[in-house]
């Protein structure tokens, strides 16, 4: 008898209930018949694929600080040429 081969699909279900609903990785493993070894093997394949995303991540959040802070200058900018044309009159 063969390894049974699941899905990413289930995989990353049985690790979500793991990591974000906080079940224990004995109850989880009892309930859907997989190993511990499995899950915890699985919980590491996703966190290296997640870390890849890490980097993305902080460069999203920088560009939005960047975009935020521009927009707030071009706010200002607008706001003082309106105030100076109205003098200017």
């Amino acid at each position: 008898m063969g390894k049974p081969n699941f899905s990413d699909e289930f995989k990353r279900d049985a690790v979500a209930q793991i990591t974000e609903r906080g079940y224990p990785v004995a109850e989880v493993s009892q309930r859907l018949g997989v190993s511990t070894h499995s899950l915890y093997a699985w919980k590491r394949q996703f966190a290296k694929m997640a870390s890849g995303d890490t980097g993305k991540d902080a460069e999203i959040r920088q560009l939005k600080r960047e975009l935020a802070r521009v927009t707030e200058e071009r706010d200002i900018l607008k706001k003082v040429t309106a105030y100076f044309a109205r003098d200017a009159k």
